[in-house]
């Protein structure tokens, strides 16, 4: 049986989901996109340019899903209130994960420390759930980093890939 943590009572943090939903995705696919536009382009400012597009873009979408998906399920969360926080948490951390382009020239640097942020972002949120929902932290934080950087590495790769076929230099 799990031990929820007395001073995170159950119905504090019915819009978990939808925090985690907006962070996950955005760790995977942002990580990912900067990852493969690293190797790509290797130009700090159209990396970050390409980065916040997507991210941007991405965290509406996102939003507008969570808030179609809430009004489908008949849930008891309001709709607007969960794709409000899957549509911030997705942007703030995109803002986190493209700052690194915008402060280093190095775009491998840049990555480095957008993956660096990731297992930071990743640590601290499987802490917060670890505590709120009595779940292991070491299981959370392998689970959520091994899926963001498997992705990232993948992306990577495919990234220097399409460079190589389309003779990108």
């Amino acid at each position: 049986m799990k031990k929820r943590n007395k001073h995170f009572p159950k119905g504090k943090n019915k819009y978990i989901g939808s925090i985690v939903l907006g962070m996950s995705d955005a760790l995977v696919e942002i990580t990912g996109t900067l990852a493969g536009l690293t190797f790509a382009l290797q130009n700090t400012s159209i990396i970050a340019l390409a980065g916040l597009i997507t991210g941007i873009a991405a965290s509406l979408s996102m939003a507008s899903s969570e808030y179609l998906s809430i009004r489908a399920e008949n849930s008891k969360r309001k709709p607007f209130t969960a794709a409000f926080y899957t549509g911030l948490v997705y942007l703030l951390t995109v803002f986190i994960l493209v700052l690194p382009f915008f402060l280093f020239v190095n775009p491998f640097l840049s990555l480095l420390c957008t993956v660096s942020s990731v297992l930071v972002i990743i640590a601290l949120f499987s802490y917060y759930v670890s505590i709120t929902q009595g779940i292991s932290f070491k299981k959370r934080f392998i689970e959520m980093a091994g899926i963001s950087l498997s992705v990232a590495f993948v992306s990577f790769l495919i990234g220097y890939a399409l460079r190589v076929w389309l003779g990108i230099h």
